[in-house]
């Protein structure tokens, strides 16, 4: 039952055409103050380890990872941008990953997808983090509402589990509810 969680594209249809004036400021706000492109894409884990493409607003420099490879986010990243920051912040840079949701690939609420090589090593400190891929992806999720970039990997699994261990139907939309308020206030948003 748990990939059957009620996720219609017509949502990721609806906002994603909503988003698109915001995508196009933003779009315009990277383009004049960094160097590279606007949107970022990366491989993902997605619903049982299948590898999925997700696509979000650059927030960070465009040689964020070259030196370092693939690490964790932090809460004052210095790799971010400061349109990056005000983005994280409010959530924007995710808004191109309505796409996702319309192909499938993910939910609106569900575990935030993690990359191929982090989730390995997540998963040989704590064994329970792949439990995570039990379910589709979301563009939000709980962990997300409580804790975003201060978030340790073992503490995102353990609400990640919680999430889906007592989902329902209330459960995404008050998620969803709390993702709206950090969008349009900024509190909470790390």
């Amino acid at each position: 039952w748990l990939t059957s969680f009620y996720n219609p594209p017509i949502f990721g249809i609806i906002f994603g055409i909503i988003s698109l004036p915001i995508i196009l400021i933003f779009a315009i706000l990277i383009k004049l103050t960094s160097k590279g492109p606007v949107f970022f894409r990366q491989e993902r884990v997605g619903y049982m380890g299948k590898p999925i493409v997700i696509t979000k607003l650059r927030s960070m420099r465009n040689d964020a990872e070259k030196k370092t490879g693939a690490v964790w986010a932090t809460k004052d990243d210095p790799r971010v941008t400061p349109v990056g920051k005000f983005m994280r912040k409010t959530r924007v840079d995710e808004l191109p990953q309505f796409w996702s949701i319309i192909k499938g690939d993910m939910s609106l609420v569900g575990p935030r997808p993690e990359r191929f090589v982090l989730t390995e090593k997540f998963t040989e400190k704590w064994p329970n983090f792949p439990q995570r891929l039990r379910i589709i992806p979301g563009l939000t999720g709980y962990a997300q509402i409580h804790g975003g970039y201060d978030l340790k990997p073992n503490e995102k699994c353990k609400l990640d589990n919680y999430y889906i261990d007592n989902y329902s139907l209330g459960f995404d939309f008050k998620i969803a509810f709390e993702t709206l308020k950090i969008i349009v206030t900024g509190d909470g948003a790390r």
